[in-house]
């Protein structure tokens, strides 16, 4: 600020997983590499603090296997984006989401552009360049944009964050889980034209897959901050975390209720659903549903939104050893958080 220096920003979304922060990564350097005189600064950041990103066990495993180490990262908590805005000396590309939580709404005037893979859920800015395209990963419309670009940018570190990354994001491109298309399946084959010598597809998604269900070391409050999406409305918060244990062995964990009363208490949330997931040997989702709040009336409301969602849900009732828990199987695996969210966010 001090030296009038403009910053252009990349930046994720606060769940901060393997594809927002592979996809700030790679497009800031892109942008860095292919800009025409830049007089900007690129920087990637991720938008979470620092000390959150030992929760994120699959993106640390593939940046470290990468060579890439956390201090040459830039974090949330880093970087003072709301002191560069007002300077008016920030640039922000938004990739992996287009929506600013409503702590950052100030910032919006500052974006320059979008990659998405979600439906549009809103109108961007005149003069905002927007990609939101339907595919399973965000990194995949990346690819495609570093593809466009001088052959000698693509260079095999970025190609093997990228590659791993979308076969993580597809569930190794298994048509089951409901998450691949054709031009993920076109990214994975260029990356691996370009690049024969990346790791074959079985091994990198196992590894990534093993890294990010390996919560083993993980307390309670974080593996509900691992993965988390929050959504408000004018007095109700509620926090979405996506959970990467079966729903028995998460609600049946030593002092669960307590540690659960404890999080929710200590950020202002209302209410919580949890979404856990797990796969079976064949790369097939089982998915559950937990929705807890000591207030009555948001979560019989969250409960029945989630009952009568089109497409169904095809919820079943599971035992819950609280009243202020509700539990379910969720017979359609394909409706990831990503599907769920919209309805929550109806429900607020």
């Amino acid at each position: 600020i001090q030296r009038h220096q403009e910053i252009h920003v990349v930046m994720g979304n606060e769940a901060c997983d393997l594809d927002s922060t592979v996809s700030a990564l790679a497009l800031a350097y892109f942008l860095a590499k292919t800009s025409p005189a830049p007089k900007a600064a690129f920087i990637p950041v991720l938008n979470i603090p620092r000390a959150d990103f030992a929760l994120r066990t699959e993106t640390t495993f593939l940046l470290q296997e990468q060579g890439i180490p956390a201090t040459s990262l830039i974090f949330r908590d880093e970087i003072d984006l709301g002191g560069l805005h007002h300077a008016g000396l920030l640039s922000l590309t938004l990739v992996d989401h287009h929506v600013l939580p409503g702590a950052d709404t100030a910032l919006e005037e500052a974006v320059v552009e979008v990659l998405d893979h979600r439906p549009l859920e809103r109108d961007q800015a005149p003069g905002c360049q927007v990609t939101a395209e339907l595919v399973g990963s965000c990194a995949t419309l990346v690819t495609e944009r570093i593809a466009q670009g001088p052959p000698s940018v693509l260079d095999r570190t970025t190609a093997a964050l990228l590659h791993g990354t979308i076969l993580l994001d597809c569930v190794n491109l298994s048509p089951a889980a409901g998450k691949v298309t054709p031009r993920d399946v076109a990214c994975v084959s260029l990356l691996e034209a370009r690049f024969p010598e990346l790791l074959a597809r079985d091994a990198i998604f196992e590894a990534l897959q093993a890294a990010k269900f390996d919560v083993s070391g993980l307390t309670t409050e974080q593996m509900l901050r691992k993965d988390l999406k929050v959504l408000s409305s004018d007095e109700l918060v509620l926090a979405v975390s996506a959970i990467y244990v079966d729903l028995e062995t998460f609600l049946h964990r030593p002092g669960f209720l307590q540690d659960l009363d404890a999080f929710c208490q200590a950020r202002g949330y209302t209410g919580l659903v949890a979404m856990t997931i797990s796969f079976n040997e064949r790369n097939e989702p089982s998915r559950q549903l937990a929705v807890y709040s000591r207030c009555e009336t948001l979560h019989s409301a969250v409960c029945r939104a989630l009952e009568e969602a089109m497409p169904s849900l095809h919820l079943q009732p599971l035992p819950s050893p609280w009243s202020c828990v509700g539990a379910y199987a969720q017979g359609n695996t394909l409706a990831s958080r990503k599907k769920v969210l919209p309805i929550l966010r109806a429900a607020l």
